[in-house]
């Protein structure tokens, strides 16, 4: 089992306002995708929760590298990057499986097409979580905003407004993703 804490205590000051909002926001989606790891195992189906506890915890580790004054991140990345850095991050420490549960989280996972056609700067690859294990956290993710901090889960009418906003392909990945897991 991989010390999630440790990582974080690693990387971000407890003292600092950023270190709430990841704890806070990471905690809410390990809780939800462990209530979708448990249906999923009284269903039958096979699924690593303690990696997904795990994932879960670490999916937005490199929001620190980026620039997001309102969530308290002052590094000089672009938002849309987190995903990337925290793959990095986690690559660096040997942590291949969690490292791509951060870079295949953001929206409903990025396709290349994604890439190009929206200008991300990103690497021009798909970025799309594969694995079940992969797609719970991303799935889990859409339902909480680091910006509201405690607020009860957007419903789904609200998390496929967004999804949309950033076209049809990321709105029929996340509806696969919602005939997989429900509502939460």
């Amino acid at each position: 089992m991989v010390d999630y804490q440790a990582i974080i205590n690693r990387f971000y000051d407890s003292q600092l306002p950023l270190y709430e909002v990841l704890v806070v926001h990471s905690r809410q989606v390990a809780q939800l995708a462990g209530e979708l790891c448990d249906r999923l195992i009284a269903a039958g189906t096979p699924v690593d929760a303690d990696f997904v506890l795990e994932a879960a915890m670490l999916h937005d580790i490199g929001v620190i590298k980026v620039n997001a004054p309102g969530i308290y991140c002052t590094g000089t990345e672009p938002y849309i990057c987190h995903g990337i850095m925290g793959r990095q991050m986690l690559d660096h420490l040997g942590l291949f499986r969690h490292a791509l549960v951060c870079e295949r989280h953001t929206g409903a996972g990025l396709s290349l097409n994604d890439i190009v056609s929206q200008q991300l700067p990103l690497p021009h690859r798909d970025m799309l979580p594969l694995s079940l294990e992969e797609k719970l956290v991303c799935y889990a993710d859409k339902f909480f905003s680091k910006n509201h901090l405690g607020d009860p889960p957007k419903t789904m009418e609200r998390v496929r407004q967004q999804m949309f906003r950033f076209g049809q392909e990321s709105l029929d990945r996340f509806n696969q993703m919602a005939a997989i897991f429900g509502e939460p």
